[in-house]
């Protein structure tokens, strides 16, 4: 590579620059990696999440343009939110609810089907409030996970659900086209989430990934972050789910 080369590459324009990038669950984890990377990349960055400290922090961390405490899960909550963002923004992305395991014989019937219900439709709700406020061409991007592929005790409802997204996230794009919707399926990711649900176990978690793991690493938000900011600046991709799981599904037990 030549001086001049590197001189280009150096002055790249950032992918983002005079956009609007909203993260709801964009406080820590996933959500924070990705408005991190989308700040780099030129873009104003609006933030939602529960937790009114954590978000404080992460915004003045970002210097983001604006933030909204509430409960993605609370419909009201939502329609408020939506009517108090700008007119127009570029790209949404959403990284929860989580998923719920329990094998059947401990499942928890109320616990289950509020899980389910809000891992469907907080998609289909979101989706309705893009139409007239998401550019043509701007992005949903929403996060699901590739474990419920995996068959064994525990996994029913997660299973069902994790086809149920990647169906839903496709039709959504004929739906709401020319907004992109696109789906990311990730594996484990090394957030603080994960090492609250692990405690103790964390560490031995990360080791046998290393071991395991064709990539020999652990996959961490910043590399959902990467593929996040892909899909909103790659014009050419829609109603797609997109593993990122360092290779978890290709090796038994990992």
């Amino acid at each position: 590579m030549t001086a001049a080369t590197d001189s280009a590459v150096g002055r790249r324009a950032p992918e983002l620059s005079g956009q609007t990038v909203v993260v709801i669950g964009g406080s820590a984890g996933i959500g924070f990696e990705t408005a991190r990377r989308a700040r780099g990349e030129g873009a104003d960055v609006i933030l939602a999440a529960r937790d009114p400290d954590r978000l404080r922090r992460a915004a003045s961390e970002l210097g983001v343009r604006g933030t909204a405490a509430f409960d993605a899960t609370d419909w009201p909550a939502l329609d408020r939110f939506f009517t108090e963002l700008p007119d127009t923004v570029d790209h949404i992305m959403v990284t929860g609810p989580g998923p719920y395991y329990a094998p059947l014989s401990e499942l928890e019937r109320g616990r289950a089907h509020r899980n389910f219900d809000d891992n469907l439709w907080l998609p289909i709700a979101i989706a309705q409030h893009a139409v007239g406020r998401v550019r043509d061409g701007g992005t949903l991007l929403f996060m699901g996970g590739t474990g419920g592929r995996a068959r064994g005790a525990g996994l029913s409802l997660i299973a069902a659900g994790t086809a149920a997204l990647s169906a839903l996230v496709a039709n959504l794009a004929t739906e709401v086209a020319p907004i992109r919707v696109n789906l990311i399926a990730a594996g484990f990711v090394d957030t603080p989430l994960s090492a609250s649900l692990l405690g103790e176990g964390l560490e031995a978690r990360r080791d046998q990934l290393r071991a395991t793991l064709p990539i020999r690493r652990v996959v961490g938000p910043a590399d959902i972050a990467a593929l996040a900011v892909h899909l909103m600046t790659n014009s050419a991709v829609t109603g797609a789910t997109y593993d990122i799981d360092g290779g978890q599904q290709l090796v038994a037990h990992a």
